[in-house]
């Protein structure tokens, strides 16, 4: 059974929803000032970052942070 967690900010959220929007919002050259990891850098799409985000937590961490700093206190559009 899983349990709401109404206190945290990512919950029901993908980590490719994540990188998808924060990609659509910066594109790949303002991800990777944000946040200094080569998969944002070199040759960037989203299933490579997806690999190495879901391999390194300190780097997914970060991404996380960036995404909940971007878009939590903004209004959620009713289409997702």
């Amino acid at each position: 059974m899983s349990k709401e967690q109404p206190n945290n900010p990512l919950h029901g959220i993908t980590l490719e929803k994540i990188v998808v929007q924060l990609e659509e919002h910066y594109g790949w050259d303002g991800l990777a000032n944000r946040v200094n990891i080569n998969c944002f850098k070199n040759e960037p799409s989203v299933k490579s970052s997806l690999k190495f985000l879901r391999r390194t937590q300190w780097a997914r961490d970060q991404v996380e942070e960036l995404y909940i700093s971007t878009f939590e206190n903004k209004p959620k559009s009713p289409w997702g």
